[in-house]
């Protein structure tokens, strides 16, 4: 594996989905509490190194209109309504002004938001990826990140599918073909080795 070499002024940590609505679901391999600390650890590192953070996460209008409404084998599906915070970011994640929040309507960051827009004229080239899940959120934003040509970084211990084999066939099969999956120690030592140079 090459060495993570990371430009913070040209990356941006990408937390998909760390919303009050989808931490309570179980995670595997990695539980979701330390997913939380992992993707916390990252957006400090971030902050500290002048990164861009960024939050994204998923929710509906209220009429849900503007929900996928298609047939499928395997729905997804609700044990009861969703709350009316089920949106709202967990307060760990210590949002801060700087931080862009992007709000989708699917799995992925792309589509129909201006996650492309503020990334590119901020000049950010590399975006490290973390949070839930795996297979759904973060492989449907990796997919149409690679094609618009972001460099990428996979936070590994900072994302948790639904089981441990679908995590595994993201972190194995499909994001090395599209980036460098690194853990969260990794990450964090790339941004902070900037500031140690300068």
């Amino acid at each position: 594996m090459s060495e993570l070499i990371l430009d913070p002024h040209q990356t941006a940590v990408v937390v998909i989905d760390l919303q009050k609505g989808i931490v309570g679901m179980p995670g595997n391999p990695h539980s979701t509490p330390d997913v939380v600390k992992n993707c916390v650890r990252l957006l400090a590192a971030a902050r500290g190194a002048g990164a861009q953070a960024i939050l994204v996460h998923v929710g509906r209008s209220p009429d849900g209109g503007d929900a996928l409404q298609m047939t499928v084998d395997e729905p997804m599906r609700f044990a009861a309504p969703p709350s009316p915070d089920w949106s709202d970011f967990i307060p760990e994640l210590d949002h801060q002004p700087g931080d862009i929040v992007i709000l989708k309507r699917q799995w992925g960051a792309f589509y129909g938001t201006d996650l492309d827009l503020q990334l590119r004229r901020r000049g950010l080239k590399t975006i490290v990826l973390c949070g839930i899940a795996t297979e759904f959120g973060v492989e449907s934003t990796a997919r149409d990140a690679y094609e618009r040509g972001y460099e990428q970084v996979f936070a590994e211990d900072a994302m948790t599918g639904r089981s441990a084999e679908s995590h595994a066939n993201s972190i194995t099969h499909i994001f090395p073909r599209m980036g460098r999956v690194r853990s969260t120690e990794e990450i964090v030592a790339a941004l902070g080795a900037n500031r140690r140079a300068s």
